[in-house]
């Protein structure tokens, strides 16, 4: 890893907000692609899961996400659980944003791909005693839509369609089919 992406991983952790922002930024933007350096800051990341500022735990959940390109000892498959925790996090901002950035895991590999549809799924099924299950229930559709404009695999939108048919409530139910128009 280069100065500059060490410097913005400290950045990411600065007491100035406004800093702190740019590097969460410019880190997504670096991770968009594969790097050669996701090993550097594997191990602080996960540690940073359950970190007490919701902030850290949050973009420690999105890097690994976008890191997991970058995983060419599949560590994500046995870390995974653990990324997977964060979207169940007390905070629900912090539980959504980890969820949101959860299916660029599925980028990884035909392994990976199929972990982050069964947590999905599972979750959507499972998730109605859960505040704000309405807006859970749109990131995963939302996760699957993005899944399948990257991956094309017809087999993503046929078990969407099947989630979004197990809804009750039609106003929901023509939202998340909003999401594949």
């Amino acid at each position: 890893m280069d100065n500059k992406m060490k410097k913005e991983f400290e950045k990411s952790k600065s007491k100035d907000k406004e800093e702190r922002y740019q590097a969460y930024h410019n880190i997504l933007e670096a991770t968009e692609q594969k790097v050669d350096w996701a090993y550097e800051v594997w191990d602080q990341l996960l540690e940073d899961l359950t970190h007490n500022d919701n902030h850290q735990r949050s973009r420690a959940a999105q890097y690994l996400a976008n890191l997991a390109k970058s995983d060419p000892e599949r560590r994500m498959l046995s870390d995974f659980s653990r990324v997977w925790e964060v979207t169940y996090d007390e905070k629900f901002v912090t539980a959504r944003h980890s969820l949101q950035a959860i299916w660029k895991v599925g980028l990884a590999g035909k392994e990976q791909e199929e972990m982050v549809i069964k947590h999905m799924v599972d979750r959507f099924k499972n998730c109605k005693d859960e505040k704000n299950y309405t807006l859970i229930r749109s990131d995963i559709i939302q996760n699957m839509r993005n899944l399948f404009d990257h991956l094309h695999d017809e087999k993503i939108k046929q078990t969407a369609m099947e989630l979004i048919e197990m809804v009750d409530d039609k106003k929901y139910q023509k939202k998340y089919m909003n999401i594949w128009k």
